[in-house]
C-alpha cells in the first residue's frame, strides 16, 4: 500500500503525541515547518493553551537551516524569562533533520533542556 506523505506524516504525529504532554511546569515545543518559514509554540496541555511562539517571519539572514537555529534561541530565550527552563520536544511526525534539528540545537544552547 502506497502512502502519500501526508498520511505518513499524521500517523507519525499521533504515536509521538500519544506520548508528549506538555504541563505548565514542562511545556510541549511543538514545531510547525513550511516551505518558506518554521514555527514553534510552547503548548500547556492540561490548559489547552499556548504560553509562548516564535517564528521565522521577520528572519531575512541566512539560509533555512540557520534561520531555524535563531526561531530556537529567540523562544529559548523567551522561555527562560518565564521561568522555563525545561521542555518536551514534539517534533510534529517531521523527521529530527535539518531545520528541525537546527532549531532543536538553537533553543539547546539558548538554555532549554529537553
Amino acid at each position: 500500500m502506497i502512502r502519500s506523505k501526508s498520511s505518513r506524516r499524521a500517523k507519525i504525529k499521533r504515536r509521538i503525541r500519544r506520548k508528549v504532554l506538555g504541563t505548565a511546569e514542562m511545556p510541549r515545543l511543538c514545531v510547525y515547518r513550511s516551505n518558506k518559514a518554521i514555527y514553534v509554540q510552547l503548548i500547556d496541555d492540561t490548559k489547552g493553551a499556548t504560553i509562548l511562539a516564535a517564528s521565522s517571519q521577520g528572519i531575512d539572514k541566512g539560509t533555512k537551516s540557520e534561520v531555524a537555529k535563531e526561531v530556537g534561541k529567540a523562544i529559548a530565550e523567551k522561555a527562560v524569562a518565564n521561568g522555563i527552563e525545561s521542555v518536551k520536544f514534539d517534533r510534529n511526525g517531521y523527521l529530527y533533520h535539518g531545520r528541525v534539528k537546527n532549531l532543536a540545537e538553537g533553543a539547546r544552547e539558548g538554555g532549554l533542556k529537553f
